[in-house]
């Protein structure tokens, strides 16, 4: 097309923003725009597949229709709440939810997946609601009954439950956050009174941004140094590292006891419904029973006992604390849900432009749109299978104890809890932006789902910190491989890791049919190449470095490295698990929506890695191939969106944002003008 007439073609268009159209054009309801896209992908029944994703749908019935029957639970704008008007919010549903029978407490120590299903279900009701919840039952709670023996869970379990001594998890310090080991708050024995004394040595060991402590905590579980007088009498001590205490902290009045100091911490970017405060200990006394001894004893007369070595009490006493991590994951993927659902449903109704003399089309049609929104879509349903998998792994690690299992849950449970946060964390940025100026209302809640939810990247372990750990357990079992030792089931794949290191195939290299770009075993190997290639190549890497700079620097030095492979190696076990979904799908087409879902994940991943281009494992002509590939697995999907989020199953006065209801597509901006006061 000649210069000339671009020109002439884009002032026509502007003509048409700045020139009133015909009256016989105009029109007070919009009507939906045809779809022009590609609709090779089938209809499917929309209430099939969420009794496919919904493996308890009771229980959801009963949540929701709860918080139905309580519309004054469900604000419409959060951000018109001062802290104390939205702490007092939250502590008003926390009590309607205990009032009509259940028990949050028994559900976090025996029926994990309704535990974890219902931190999915509250976060788009209210996300302080459920971190509230999960201070007061994961960390709280969970700390009590997980590291303390018998007589801890009986004197405790029941006040815990229903709310009646409100608690917190007192591990962050000023000074000290992912490094627990460096905690500096003491409890030191006092052998003549048979009492732990408590205390904070400097202000860098005051405990910070402890959840319910600024109102509303009554005990909490305190992580602090342990230490004895040394056995000769010297008047040393002896520094056993951090244990875990119960302290008392207030009164029936609320009132702090003597040696206790509790501050608030102030307004957040976000989650102002939940009460974080500082609290300093000087000299507080609690008896030696208190000590929460499931892994370390110590006797009237101060001999410290311990089954496990210093470095493995240490290791059982944190990966007690995993599920924490799984109810964050599935938090955020509740959230993810929802701000896809919004935008998604906007997206397929708001019209914006169109051809010279035709009708406006839906923003989603545009190939720009649907490139930011069909992949994500895709990875929440990878997401979804796979944080399904891991609470059946966690359910299964609990009850078998099994030790390579425990490991392996432990560390899948820091990658997804990282991958998960992380990624929702950007979606809600896109997700804002692809609503274009509405999606800014506080009322359509981007806003405050944004700024509650990014908290979710830096607690129960900060997200770097995290890959980390996964990054350490795969060069572990890399070592163990060449042991001869068996491997745990995720990460079997490593056992081909010599042959899939070995350079590709060039007629694999080069092969651009569409069969094959979509076959699950070429998309399966590729992602595993990734995960096997980095951690060959970062194994060799931290080998060289430590000979010369020592394994921290090398380690420091290779950081980057250890991320990527962490990433690599969670979105492979993420498109194990979407396919194996697609494949255990009755319907067959909501099983092709699904496979093409696992197809587009596992293709955007290859195009945006550079690892495959460098090794010649994707030649030029296959790049391109992908390239087209995944902008026709977007069109595809764009035909069926609207259902594969309507498959979610989010009531509308859950969901709350008049842009994304499921009545936008009748009548897009009724709820919207309504809640501005237009009728």
């Amino acid at each position: 097309m000649a210069d000339n007439e671009i020109v002439d073609r884009r002032i026509v268009q502007l003509r048409k923003h700045l020139i009133s159209a015909p009256q016989a054009q105009q029109s007070t309801q919009l009507e939906a725009a045809p779809c022009a896209v590609n609709r090779s992908l089938p209809r499917f029944d929309a209430t099939f597949m969420e009794h496919y994703l919904d493996t308890d749908r009771g229980l959801k019935e009963e949540v929701y229709d709860l918080f139905k029957q309580h519309p004054e639970l469900l604000y419409a704008v959060e951000e018109g709440m001062t802290k104390e008007q939205h702490r007092e919010f939250v502590r008003k549903q926390l009590r309607v939810i205990l009032s009509s029978g259940y028990s949050p407490m028994s559900f976090f120590m025996k029926d994990y997946k309704k535990y974890f299903y219902m931190a999915e279900l509250l976060a788009l009701v209210d996300l302080s609601l459920t971190v509230k919840m999960g201070v007061q039952y994961s960390l709280w709670g969970g700390s009590v009954m997980n590291l303390g023996t018998e007589r801890h869970k009986k004197q405790y379990f029941d006040a815990i439950d229903k709310f009646k001594i409100p608690g917190c998890f007192c591990m962050t310090e000023l000074g000290h956050g992912s490094n627990v080991a460096a905690l500096q708050t003491e409890c030191v024995l006092d052998t003549t009174t048979d009492e732990w004394i408590v205390n904070t040595p400097d202000d860098s060991a005051i405990k910070w941004w402890i959840g319910n402590a600024a109102e509303d905590g009554k005990m909490g579980t305190v992580f602090a140094r342990l230490k004895v007088p040394a056995p000769d009498g010297s008047g040393a001590l002896d520094d056993h590292g951090v244990h875990a205490f119960i302290v008392p902290l207030r009164d029936e009045e609320s009132q702090c006891f003597p040696g206790v100091e509790i501050k608030d911490c102030g307004y957040k970017v976000g989650l102002q419904g939940v009460d974080n405060g500082a609290m300093r200990f000087t000299n507080v006394r609690i008896p030696r029973d208190n000590l929460l001894d499931r892994f370390a004893t110590v006797d009237r007369g101060g001999k410290y006992s311990s089954p496990y070595s210093p470095s493995r009490r240490f290791a059982a006493t944190l990966g007690e604390l995993t599920g924490g991590r799984v109810g964050l994951t599935c938090g955020s993927l509740g959230v993810l849900k929802g701000a896809v659902t919004i935008t998604v449903r906007y997206g397929a109704q708001r019209q914006q432009f169109g051809p010279a003399e035709g009708r406006e089309v839906a923003v989603l049609d545009y190939t720009s749109q649907q490139l930011k929104l069909m992949p994500m879509l895709a990875t929440c349903y990878a997401l979804h299978f796979t944080a399904a998998f891991l609470v059946e792994q966690y359910t299964q690690a609990k009850r078998t104890k099994e030790e390579e299992l425990v490991a392996d849950v432990h560390s899948l449970s820091a990658g997804l809890k990282a991958y998960t946060t992380q990624y929702t964390a950007q979606a809600l940025s896109i997700c804002r932006e692809c609503c274009g100026g509405h999606g800014y209302a506080a009322v359509n809640r981007f806003g405050a789902l944004r700024s509650d939810h990014d908290i979710f990247q830096t607690f129960e372990g900060d997200n770097t910190v995290l890959l980390q750990q996964v990054a350490a357990m795969l060069l572990k079992r890399y070592k163990e491989k060449f042991s001869g030792n068996p491997l745990g089931a995720t990460w079997g794949y490593l056992r081909q890791m010599a042959r899939d290191s070995l350079p590709p195939n060039p007629l694999v290299s080069h092969d651009t049919q569409p069969s094959h770009l979509r076959d699950p075993a070429f998309l399966v190997k590729t992602l595993r190449y990734r995960t096997a290639r980095l951690l060959h190549t970062v194994a060799m890497r931290l080998r060289k470095h430590t000979r010369k700079l020592g394994a921290f620097q090398a380690w420091n030095k290779c950081l980057n490295h250890l991320l990527e492979l962490a990433r690599a190696h969670v979105e492979a076990v993420m498109l194990t698990n979407i396919l194996e979904g697609a494949n255990k799908c009755e319907d067959l087409d909501a099983r092709k929506s699904i496979k093409a879902m696992a197809d587009l994940f596992a293709l955007q991943r290859i195009q945006q890695d550079i690892l495959f281009r460098n090794d010649d494992y994707v030649a030029p002509e296959k790049a391109k191939a992908i390239k087209r590939m995944i902008e026709k697995l977007c069109s595809e999907l764009r035909g069926v969106c609207c259902p594969l989020v309507d498959a979610f199953a989010i009531p509308d006065f859950i969901l709350r944002a008049p842009i994304g209801l499921s009545t936008a597509a009748k009548d897009p901006y009724a709820a919207y003008l309504q809640s501005i006061g237009w009728d």
